[in-house]
């Protein structure tokens, strides 16, 4: 994570020893990794929400795509409406005939 080698650590660990003294060394060593894993989980923990939030938001993408792409509304629309500058592939048919009273006039 951070490249360091271990004639490196040593010489953390030799400075470490003669700045803390060999009494409060292991304590603090302790104190250290303590905060350095609770550092690492919750950098992976933030990391996971993201992704989980980012798959969630793709399978949200897909399923409006493939709704979409399932939906009969728009060649409906289209067949029912011809003048909304599309043209449909279902045949044209022609409204009843009404008479004056609103009734539908048989042929015969």
């Amino acid at each position: 994570m951070f490249d360091i080698g271990m004639g490196e650590l040593g010489l953390i660990a030799v400075v470490g020893l003669l700045v803390l003294g060999p009494e409060r060394l292991p304590r603090v060593a302790r104190t250290t990794g303590a905060l350095l894993r609770k550092a690492r989980q919750s950098w992976h923990s933030v990391r996971a929400d993201i992704e989980r939030e980012f798959a969630a938001e793709d399978l949200k993408q897909t399923l409006r795509q493939t709704a979409a792409a399932a939906d009969p509304g728009a060649d409906w629309q289209r067949a029912i409406d011809p003048g909304s500058g599309q043209t449909g592939n279902a045949a044209q048919v022609a409204p009843p005939a009404t008479s004056t009273d609103g009734t539908a006039n048989e042929q015969r």
